[in-house]
């Protein structure tokens, strides 16, 4: 295999990285560490004993993720306020050709599925990407991680079931929740309470992410009432040169707001019954850096996943 052909391999190969790597560790600018770092353990290796490039280059991205992942636990690093997962554009492109994986693709890189990921040990996180978001069957996963297929099959098990009791139960249909996020943000720019009310559960869940660096809750916000008024209070205050526009991330619709072209504020909405059940709102500055350079144009094909 000559050195342009190695680079054509991995690159054919990165968006699956980036998506098992992003999914482990919930952070965009980690993901892509992890993934450079693969391909220089994939370049430095003796590519004429690699079978199938697919599976080593899984097998070296996990490994690298669940190292990382390690070490942000060791650190115990306080966070203010609530956290949720820096914001991933995502485009499935040829990863996905088939709807029904399409949505388990979109499913397991969303934020209230991050949120619980999260509370996995690092183990346990990779079997349930490997396994739940990217079907790789369980003998194969028990090679990429040195364990018995036993062993991994009962942490998958353990796993799922600890997604499964804790995810909330949302719709995925794609149109239902892009023109209900149209809606909401027409009804939150204009200020709109009776509008937003119409559109909000009775106990819906608003979730702000700031870290400390910006003006957001800094508990999560319950009920109908509550979450309007603040989302309208919001609104009146503004932000200077303020612009908005509407994209994909983590698998679904969400609004991206900038002040004077620089991203101030990510918005997005879970929808269940017609209603919606969740508010996302992610201020964090550190988080919304990898969203800096989107352009209408290239919009959600800039990270695929």
């Amino acid at each position: 295999m000559t050195p342009d052909t190695a680079t054509d391999v991995f690159e054919q190969h990165r968006p699956v990285l980036m998506g098992v790597a992003y999914r482990m560790l919930g952070r965009v600018a980690d993901a892509e560490d992890v993934v450079q770092e693969a391909w220089l353990r994939w370049s430095g290796a003796d590519r004429a004993e690699v079978r199938e490039p697919r599976g080593y280059l899984v097998r070296v991205t996990t490994r690298l993720a669940i190292d990382r992942l390690r070490q942000i636990k060791a650190r115990g690093e306080t966070y203010v306020g609530p956290w949720l997962p820096e914001p991933y554009v995502t485009d499935f492109g040829d990863t996905a050709p088939d709807t029904a994986e399409r949505a388990v693709l979109a499913d397991s890189v969303s934020l209230a599925v991050l949120v619980v990921l999260e509370s996995l040990s690092p183990l346990e996180r990779a079997v349930f990407v490997l396994r739940e978001a990217f079907g790789f069957p369980y003998a194969e996963i028990a090679a990429m991680l040195d364990r018995g297929e036993p062993a991994i099959r009962q942490l998958a098990t353990r796993a799922r079931r600890h997604v499964e009791e804790r995810r909330p139960r949302y719709e995925v249909d794609p149109a239902e929740r892009r023109d209900l996020t149209e809606r909401f943000l027409a009804a939150a720019a204009e200020g709109d309470l009776e509008g937003l009310m119409a559109l909000l559960a009775p106990d819906v869940r608003l979730v702000g992410d700031s870290g400390g660096k910006a003006r957001a809750p800094l508990r999560v916000l319950e009920s109908a009432d509550h979450v309007g008024r603040f989302l309208v209070g919001a609104a009146r205050k503004g932000a200077p040169d303020l612009s908005v526009r509407l994209l994909e991330l983590n698998g679904g619709p969400a609004v991206l707001a900038l002040s004077g072209g620089t991203p101030d504020t990510v918005f997005q909405v879970d929808v269940a019954d017609g209603r919606i059940q969740a508010v996302y709102v992610i201020r964090n500055p550190d988080k919304l850096r990898s969203l800096a350079g989107l352009t209408p144009e290239d919009g959600p094909g800039a990270a695929p996943a």
